[in-house]
Order: C-alpha cells, then structure tokens, then sequence
C-alpha cells in the first residue's frame, strides 16, 4: 500500500535524483553505455565526401545514380539493477543506512537510464531472489522500481550473491548493464565464478557500499556485536590490541580479497561510504570509463 509518507519519500528522490540526471549523468551515462551497433536507417543519394563503402548497389544500379545506406546507433539497452537487501544493509552510523544509500543510487541510475529511453528491470535479493521486475521502459516503470526498493522488506537477512548473478543469467538473454549493489560483505569464493560469467555475457558494474564504522571501531571497551545477518552474538575489548590487531587483519584479508576478484573477473567497482557524496563518485566514475573507451 502507498502510503503518504512513502510517496513522499518517492516524489523527493525523483526530484533529487531527475536534477542529477539533467545536471550531471545523462550525457556521462551516454557517452559511457553505447548501444549494441548499428542499424540500417535509409538510403539518400550520394554527396562528395560519404564513404564509398556505404554505397547501395542495388538501390545505385536501379535508380541510374549512386545511393549509400545511412545507418543509426541502435541506443535500446536493458539496465538490470541487481540490490543486495541483506541484513546488513540496515546499518549507517552518521548520514544513511546502507540500504537507503542503494536505493538513492538505483534511482539515478533507473532515471539516466529511463532519460536515454533504455529499459530498466530489478532484482532484490538476500540468501534467496526477494524480488524480480522485468525490464520496461517508462517513468511509470521505474517509479515503481523506486517504490519497491524504498518500502520493501525482505522475508530473510542472509547474502546469496552467485545466486542473485545466475538469476541474472538466466533471465536476460540478451547482454545488458547490470549494475550490482552490496556491500560484498559475503565471501568472495562464493560468487568468483558467477562473477566471472556474469561479466563475460554482460557488463557488469559493482557498486560496493560500505560505512566507516564497518572497518575503524574506535577503543570505546567492552562492547557487545551481532551479525545483522546470522543474528551471531560475541564480546569483543575494543581496547585490547591483541583484539585491534586481529580485526585489522580480518578487514584487510577481505577487501584483499574482494579486490582480487573484481580485478580477476575485469568487473569495475564504485566504492561509496554512507558518508560519501555519491554524485561526485558516480560522476568520476563515468568520466574515467568515457575516457578508457
């Protein structure tokens, strides 16, 4: 049910994130996620200066003159959104929860897209596949893509990210953006090989969230964690160095490792901190991409 509050919440991030779009990402976005080539368009007669290579034949043979074939990008792409709703998403020690930040995001990302007149599809998932909206075009579409990552709740808190890729495999047949949005807090030989597909078939863009208080606990004693998703309790002497120690080294190992398989699968990554300003991320990421290609 659409509440009042929740449309609210709707009409604000489509007003924020449309001012984005205009402003900053719809050309960066174009200029980055080019259409799947060429398609015939026309056929005009010949002028001084077109490629020979263009000529039609047939059409110069039949009207005694020469005619060249004009071709157009063919633009129509499918942008899959593909957002981790685990249990840890709901956590966010200053400006946002992780999982409103993901929300934020695949909305400027669903309106650059919508802007370009590409079509949008979403899945959310956590240990299993919470959700899946096939890609359409439209405004219409892609606020309702929006209502459903702002006011969904998932039936369970676990992080299945190779099946979230497979599902993707299975259900796009044709090759698409897939933007994938999680903290990739999940272990990395988990989804390597799905990763690695995945990005063979499509192109795949991770977008890895993560909140400063995640990696730098301050020495504040005796403190009492529990894992947002397995629901694990423990004490931990935030003051103890010996404790200090081991979580740095557990922290490294595991963006050590997240990094590898990114760079093993040729995936990019975003890395964007709840504190970060996304627009300036995103934008930077776009302009480095336009310019690699």
């Amino acid at each position: 049910m659409l509440t009042s509050e929740l449309f609210q919440k709707i009409r604000h991030i489509e007003i924020r994130t449309r001012r984005l779009v205009n402003d900053s990402f719809a050309g960066e976005y174009q200029a980055v996620f080019k259409g799947r080539g060429m398609e015939f368009d026309e056929v005009r007669p010949y002028q001084p200066g077109d490629e020979i290579r263009t000529i039609d034949w047939n059409v110069t043979a039949r009207m005694g003159e020469p005619f060249i074939k004009r071709y157009v990008e063919e633009r129509e792409l499918t942008v899959m959104l593909v957002v981790d709703a685990s249990g840890s998403g709901d956590f966010g020690s200053v400006r946002r929860f992780k999982r409103e930040l993901a929300a934020e995001l695949a909305a400027v990302l669903s309106f650059s897209a919508t802007t370009n007149n590409d079509k949008v599809g979403l899945v959310i998932f956590t240990d299993q596949i919470e959700l899946f909206i096939p890609p359409r075009k439209g405004r219409k579409h892609v606020l309702r893509v929006i209502r459903e990552l702002l006011a969904f709740q998932p039936a369970r808190r676990g992080t299945d990210i190779k099946l979230a890729l497979d599902t993707v495999n299975r259900v796009l047949k044709r090759r698409s953006i897939v933007f994938l949005i999680s903290d990739f807090l999940a272990d990395p030989e988990t989804f390597r090989r799905s990763l690695f597909v995945t990005n063979r078939r499509h192109d795949v863009i991770a977008i890895d969230l993560h909140d400063p208080l995640e990696t730098q606990i301050a020495p504040v004693g005796l403190v009492t964690l529990t894992d947002a998703e397995t629901g694990a309790v423990v004490q931990a002497d935030t003051t103890s160095r010996v404790w200090r120690r081991a979580f740095v080294r557990q922290v490294d190992a595991h963006r050590v490792a997240v990094t590898e398989t990114f760079t093993r699968s040729q995936v990019d990554r975003i890395r964007i901190a709840t504190t970060d300003d996304y627009v300036a991320a995103l934008t930077t990421f776009f302009k480095k991409r336009a310019r690699r290609r």
